[in-house]
């Protein structure tokens, strides 16, 4: 199981906080004790992120442009590197997270995929991690689902790696853009499932 970004900045209060993000954390840590190896995400951000939109002048948060030469959404500065908004969320039970896997460190690239950065140019480490363990199914949650959550899953996939999506362990910051996010998952061969499925 690899949990994604449930960190302060995507919760309640925090400064890219995802619509009822909150609520993954109990489901998350009730679950967590199924799997044989569960590991964790942060986005991992220095101060002067270009996915940031005070980094551009005259953007605004949400807007849109390119970073480099990829498709960019600029966000609110978020999981700035050792800030309290960039650490895992205390609520979540940590005990279980054998390995945490950092990205997003590079200020030119953003990196929404828990395997690759969004121009590809780089691996976090992860895909190499769990084939040395022989990991032979994946299951996804955390934050965000149409954003890092999304990305790893169809990543993934495209690694040759089966891969569930637990729909009740995520939440999207756009409703809309998640449920096409899930038809490029299913039409990849990954699955969505359910929590209580999983027992």
């Amino acid at each position: 199981m690899i949990v994604i970004d449930v960190q302060n900045d995507f919760l309640h209060g925090g400064a890219l906080a995802v619509p009822d993000g909150d609520s993954v954390i109990e489901v998350i840590n009730r679950i967590m004790p199924q799997f044989d190896l569960v590991v964790a995400t942060q986005d991992w951000h220095p101060g002067n992120h270009g996915s940031f939109a005070s980094a551009h002048a005259g953007k605004s948060p949400f807007e849109t442009g390119f970073l480099g030469e990829v498709a960019q959404v600029f966000w609110p500065d978020h999981c700035v590197q050792g800030t309290f908004g960039a650490k895992l969320s205390a609520r979540l039970n940590q005990n279980p997270i054998e390995a945490i896997f950092r990205k997003g460190t590079n200020p030119l690239i953003d990196s929404y995929s828990a395997f690759f950065d969004n121009a590809r140019k780089k691996t976090t480490g992860l895909e190499a991690y769990l084939k040395g363990l022989k990991v032979n199914e994946l299951y996804v949650a955390g934050l965000a689902g149409d954003y890092c959550v999304g990305f790893t899953a169809l990543d993934a996939l495209e690694l040759g790696i089966p891969t569930i999506v637990i729909e009740d362990a995520t939440r999207p910051i756009n409703p809309i853009g998640y449920s096409e996010t899930k038809k490029k998952i299913i039409q990849k061969g990954g699955r969505i499932l359910l929590s209580s499925q999983l027992i």
